[in-house]
Parts: structure tokens; C-alpha cells; sequence
């Protein structure tokens, strides 16, 4: 049977387990994703500056100690974001970043992987966010017109000066992730992955086998699948969970690897996210949830 915590205030996220990030960096399974901080199409200020500010405040104190980030969110406007809320910064905390994609408006992504860019990007995420060196950096996407050994190598400097502690890259498959490790040690991986959506399941078998972070953008599934009366509200609405809540329970459960960051523009949200960390089913029950999730998104 299902377990839950919703003991909002206490350090709930600590209930997720705990990963060690490159093989050194210890965090809460359960993290936070900053995207949805900024404003609508992730371009912007947000709507409520104040909210923003008490999300990424509630954050810490909900004993999430793992945030991600990306220049290209707003642009530069969630750095900048976190930086006002939280610096100087808990020693636990963890603040991963991304570079390598460009925005030219709402809704709208441009990989560039040149390596003079990239060290722009690291060199003022470092100033951004008011540190001496980021924790995590990724590829936010390998740019098809530049060799990922290119892009990759001036990332390798930067970390050899003392800039850069891991590496990750995101939206990739195991082939590419192996070209990557022959340039620069990866110890994550960010792939959209729900358990509505699992077309990256060789991604999340890899990252197991080899003790990568795995971090699921997109964790909740979405379209039928949480459509009143359908699979996920019957089995949540049966272990007294939320929607959101059983499909991060989930994640956590899919593999010791996963690192799931749910994000979110309030409070309200943030804490019913959080108490995701304490949703438990069995092994049984959660293979009837995939089973009926296959057989749901199969059929009309």
C-alpha cells in the first residue's frame, strides 16, 4: 500500500534518498527545475517577481538541496532569480546550469555549440549566479554544425581552471553520451522523461549501468494519461496522492539514478511536488500503474 508525508515545513525532500552527483557531491533525489520561474514561453520576468522569490526561498527550506537552472531561461532572468533569493548561497546547495542554446523569443531555441560561445556562457552563468565555480554545467544541446568534441573541449579547459566541477549534457542517446566521455568525464544526463513517455528508456538504462545522474525535464505526463477517470487519477485518487505526486513518486522509484526536478511558479505547487517524496507503493502496484499506462496510451 501507498505511504505519504504531507507534513509541509519539515524537510520532506529528504524522504526521496540521496545520489552522489560525480561521485561527490551528495543531494536529495528530489530536486527543483527554475524554467518555470520566468515569464509565459520561459521569456522574461515573471508574472510575480514576489512568488518567484518565495518559490526558490520555500525551496531550501523544504530540504531540496539540488536546483537546476539555464542561461536560456528568460534569458538569464532565472540566474539572476536565484541569486537575488538565495545568495549567499546554503553550503549544501547544489546549482546545476546549462548553456548552448539561444533565444530569439518566447517558445523559441537555437542550439549553438561554438566553443568562444560556450565559454561566454560559462564565464557569465559564473557571474550571474555570483559563484567561482558551477557545480554542474551542461550542454543544453550538442549543436548539429559544430563536433561535439569542439564544444566539449573548451568546456574541458574551463573545468581544468577551476570553473567547472561536473559536466552533464542533455537530450541524448547512449552513442552520443560514449563520443562525449572520450573528450570530458559526464556524470548527468537531462532527457524529457515521464512514465508517459519513456522513449529514452536505453538513456536511463545506460546512465544506471554507469551511475550517471538521469534528470527528467518534463516529469508529468501529460495529454489522456491525466485525464479524469484515467489511469494515473484512479491509481493516485487510490493511494491518496495528487496526479503530479504519483508520477514523481515514480521517477524516484524507476531507478536509484533518476533525479527528477519538477518545477513550478508558486508555492502552493512547490510543496504539493515535494510531498511526492513520501508517496511509496509496492513493487506490485507499481507494475500494475505501467501496465495500465501502456495500455492507455496504445488506445484512443
Amino acid at each position: 500500500m501507498a505511504t505519504q508525508t504531507n507534513k509541509i515545513g519539515q524537510k520532506v525532500a529528504g524522504q526521496s534518498g540521496a545520489f552522489a552527483l560525480g561521485g561527490d557531491l551528495s543531494i536529495k533525489r528530489l530536486g527543483f527545475g527554475a524554467m518555470r520561474i520566468t515569464g509565459d514561453g520561459i521569456w522574461g520576468e515573471p508574472k510575480d517577481h514576489h512568488e518567484a522569490i518565495r518559490v526558490l526561498r520555500r525551496t531550501v527550506e523544504l530540504g531540496i538541496n539540488f536546483i537546476d537552472t539555464a542561461d536560456a531561461y528568460g534569458p538569464e532572468v532565472s540566474e539572476q532569480l536565484i541569486a537575488e533569493a538565495l545568495y549567499p548561497y546554503p553550503k549544501e546547495l547544489v546549482i546545476a546550469t546549462k548553456g548552448g542554446l539561444t533565444r530569439q523569443g518566447a517558445n523559441q531555441w537555437a542550439p549553438v555549440g561554438r566553443p568562444e560561445y560556450l565559454i561566454q556562457c560559462v564565464e557569465m552563468s559564473l557571474r550571474r549566479l555570483k559563484v567561482e565555480r558551477i557545480d554542474l554545467w551542461q550542454l543544453h544541446r550538442i549543436d548539429p554544425k559544430v563536433p561535439v568534441e569542439e564544444s566539449l573541449g573548451a568546456i574541458r579547459q574551463l573545468q581544468q581552471q577551476g570553473k567547472i566541477r561536473h559536466v552533464g549534457l542533455s537530450e541524448v542517446k547512449p552513442n552520443e553520451i560514449d563520443r562525449a566521455r572520450k573528450t570530458v568525464e559526464i556524470v548527468s544526463v537531462q532527457n524529457q522523461f515521464n512514465i508517459g513517455d519513456r522513449k529514452h528508456d536505453d538513456t536511463v538504462n545506460y546512465c544506471t549501468e554507469h551511475k550517471l545522474g538521469f534528470i527528467p525535464w518534463f516529469p508529468i505526463a501529460a495529454g489522456k494519461l491525466v485525464r479524469p477517470g484515467g489511469p494515473l487519477e484512479k491509481a493516485a485518487t487510490k493511494h491518496g496522492a495528487t496526479i503530479s505526486q504519483l508520477a514523481l513518486a515514480w521517477l524516484l522509484h524507476h531507478s536509484p539514478v533518476i533525479l527528477p526536478i519538477p518545477g513550478t511558479s508558486t508555492v502552493k505547487h512547490l510543496d504539493e511536488n515535494t510531498a511526492a517524496a513520501g508517496v511509496h507503493l509496492d513493487e506490485g502496484e507499481w507494475k500494475e500503474l505501467e501496465a495500465a499506462v501502456a495500455e492507455a496510451s496504445q488506445t484512443d
